[in-house]
């Protein structure tokens, strides 16, 4: 009997081991915004559960970390975000917090479309005046010194060089995330690697097909005039063929002055832009001024989902909640 104890215990110390062995080789995932969060989260489907940075409604340009969020850096072996182009409050914690895991910045992977930002797309003529910026160099588009926050692009270095960084708009630079992450899961879990790739070559065939279903569901107001808040768009444009009539800077959480405002609801007029397109984080005080007195209506895009639920179908709701958004508003007369 006592031989038979010594057994079975030893084969339930052997199955602890085994267990212990299987839970600390969970490999440990980050991801830095939601649509991100999103594309990795279906790569790793049956696999594991990466934990999201950023959620709800936040600028990913000035977002705080908070320290749970720190030690999910620290602890991470991977982890997932667009690029200091964007994640700017990532980059020194990727370098120190999260200095012993693999970071993998997206908008450089292979085959990325990138789009520098259309400097003369937004209204900068306005907005020197209400900033009283004379002496600011604006002939050469210097904008060393000015770090646009007024604009609502909070750490955003708008000279030639620099790319818009709302690279997940395409649902084609979609694909190549996925792509570029299942690279990264199997080269650091080599044992689901097959899991992986199977998962993004599924992911990238229903990407296809919601690139198919938007451009039908839009395809009867492409032509339509509309002004965005934030200039965040030109990557579903131009894979969709539309474009925007121009963009009105201005920072989410302050409103603008009168001389502002009055060029603002000019250009909406001007243009005769059927739609002004807001963001979640803009008051409907300042959307209703905006388009008050005009024949614009207003509807608000997400670009970053931010009240859809994290998951691996948040990318997909996003994209047709915007499209949905466009169709709606646009083809309102």
């Amino acid at each position: 009997m006592k031989a038979l104890m010594c057994a079975i215990s030893g084969v339930f110390g052997l199955m602890t081991l085994v267990f212990t062995t299987d839970l600390r080789a969970e490999l440990r995932v980050v991801a830095s915004i939601n649509p991100i969060h999103s594309l990795v989260s279906a790569v790793m489907d049956g696999v594991g559960t990466p934990d999201l940075i950023m959620s709800g409604a936040g600028s990913p340009h000035s977002y705080a970390l908070r320290p749970s969020q720190a030690r999910a850096l620290q602890n991470a072996d991977v982890i997932f975000w667009v690029g200091s182009e964007l994640e700017q409050f990532l980059t020194k914690a990727i370098t120190t917090t999260g200095q012993n895991a693999r970071s993998v910045a997206l908008i450089d992977s292979e085959g990325m479309a990138r789009r520098p930002f259309r400097e003369h797309h937004n209204d900068h003529a306005d907005t020197e005046k209400e900033h009283d910026h004379k002496k600011h160099d604006h002939e050469g588009h210097k904008h060393e010194e000015h770090k646009h926050e007024e604009h609502g692009h909070e750490g955003h270095r708008h000279d030639s060089d620099t790319t818009d960084p709302h690279i997940w708009l395409d649902p084609m630079n979609a694909k190549v995330m996925v792509s570029a992450i299942a690279d990264a899961l199997s080269k650091a879990d080599p044992s689901n690697a097959d899991r992986y790739r199977d998962n993004a070559a599924h992911l990238s065939d229903r990407l296809d097909q919601l690139a198919a279903d938007i451009a039908d569901q839009i395809k009867e107001v492409k032509d339509q005039k509309y002004i965005v808040f934030h200039d965040a768009y030109q990557y579903f444009e131009a894979h969709f063929g539309m474009q925007s009539a121009g963009s009105i800077t201005v920072n989410p959480d302050t409103m603008p002055g009168a001389e502002h405002l009055r060029h603002i609801k000019q250009k909406v007029a001007i243009l005769g832009a059927t739609c002004v397109f807001s963001e979640p984080q803009f008051k409907p005080k300042l959307v209703q001024l905006v388009v008050e007195g005009t024949a614009a209506k207003s509807s608000v895009l997400d670009p970053l989902g931010a009240h859809l639920s994290p998951g691996p179908e948040q990318y997909f709701q996003l994209m047709q909640d915007m499209a949905s958004s466009m169709g709606g508003c646009l083809s309102a007369r």
